[in-house]
């Protein structure tokens, strides 16, 4: 038996020697990274094609269906010359209660080597809900984001530099629900007889707000004879980053307490679970009963469309106020590149800034939406060296508005 059985372990001893397992395809990169400041929580997979599937972690709002999951900043790592093509899921948010999709508004994501000097690549969309990007590694590494980032230390290295003017005031107002300092940023001189004020990053993706209130500000210090018009005709203050916790943890719509930072503004603040906005309305409080009620106020957000949005509530003084939103859709005309135009008539929304703070405090307010993807006023892709200009040029807007009244 032994004599006829060593024939067969010997064939089938060769067999598996000539046969070997196929090996594994290559990992289409070496590992995504997730591990800094403003970075997307995520987690991802391979596709059987090589293609990189990136599922996104939604943000939930409390006591409410609605989700959101569009902030996306991450670090790839894989080899020079590598082509990475990444898919991103998880894109069906639900807002304000309805169910829909943000992959639409993806059109174009921005890429850089060093985090710091960004590219803007297009997507592609073989069905609705999938966005695909590919993109060719420059070396080891590459970030990924879906709009040019604005971080918490950006906003830290831009206050210790304009702190230093004699024209600025910074003052803490409350802390978020991390206990991270919220502050306001004050230029010009109390006694102007206009005041405006605008907030930031009440959402955490959109850092349109943080890049235009970045012009604004170095424009009104430049120190020329026309920022000293500017000053005599109006002051500003500045929430410059109301929701820090998110920019600093990568969410994408809500605090950490799970409240939507432009929502329920026609009521008192919880200051349990939104200390930002009850920071923020104890300040109004106190500007309106020190006599520096704002005159105007903005509240800045990016989509993928790009939106000035109206309120229209049901008050006495509507017609003025519409007369008067119609006279700075003008000015901005006039004096930046915005083109998009305002909401129709109807248009409501009492949760917003724009429309609590109008009818709570009587105080004419707008919200501003930037499209994150592209600016038609210049025909380019949008990015923060476009959006600071826009901040430049809202230094002449305002004073263009204030001196029609």
């Amino acid at each position: 038996m032994t004599r006829l059985l060593a024939p067969l372990l010997a064939f089938a001893a060769c067999a598996f020697a000539a046969d070997p397992a196929p090996a594994p395809p290559p990992a289409p990169l070496d590992f995504i990274d997730t591990s800094f400041e403003n970075a997307s929580p995520l987690w991802y997979e391979f596709a059987p094609d090589g293609t990189v599937i990136v599922n996104l972690n939604y943000d939930q709002e409390r006591l409410s269906p609605n989700r959101a999951a569009g902030h996306f900043h991450f670090r790839i790592q894989a080899a020079k010359g590598r082509r990475v093509t990444l898919e991103l899921r998880n894109l069906a948010n639900v807002w304000n209660s309805k169910a829909g999709s943000v992959a639409k508004e993806i059109r174009q994501v921005v890429v850089s080597e060093d985090g710091r000097s960004w590219t803007p690549v297009p997507t592609v969309f073989p069905e609705p809900d999938r966005v695909l990007v590919t993109l060719e590694m420059p070396g080891p590494s590459l970030f990924v984001a879906r709009a040019e980032p604005y971080r918490v230390s950006d906003l830290n290295r831009f206050l210790d530099e304009v702190r230093k003017s004699p024209l600025v005031k910074i003052t803490p107002i409350g802390k978020t629900v991390q206990g991270r300092e919220i502050e306001i940023i004050r230029i010009g001189n109390d006694d102007a007889p206009n005041h405006v004020f605008i907030r930031a990053r009440a959402h955490p993706w959109e850092p349109v707000g943080n890049w235009v209130t970045e012009g604004l500000v170095r424009r009104l210090l430049k120190g020329d004879a026309d920022a000293e018009r500017f000053l005599e005709r109006y002051n500003v203050c500045i929430l410059p980053m109301a929701n820090k916790d998110g920019v600093e943890r990568g969410g994408t719509r809500f605090n950490l307490g799970g409240w939507d930072l432009n929502r329920k503004w026609d009521k008192p603040a919880d200051p349990k679970l939104a200390p930002e906005n009850a920071a923020l309305e104890h300040w109004l409080e106190g500007e309106i009963k020190a006599g520096r009620r704002p005159t105007f106020a903005m509240d800045l957000h990016n989509d993928g469309n790009g939106m000035l949005h109206i309120s229209r509530p049901d008050t006495p003084d509507i017609d003025a106020y519409l007369a008067r939103m119609a006279r700075f859709e003008q000015c901005l005309r006039d004096h930046t590149w915005f083109t998009v135009g305002s909401t129709k008539p109807g248009f409501h929304n009492p949760g917003t800034l724009g429309e609590g703070w109008f009818s709570r405090f009587g105080i004419d307010a707008v919200i501003l939406e930037f499209n994150c993807n592209y600016i038609e006023g210049l025909k380019q892709p949008a990015m923060g060296r476009h959006w600071v200009t826009f901040g430049e040029g809202l230094a002449k807007a305002f004073e263009a508005y204030f001196a029609a009244k």
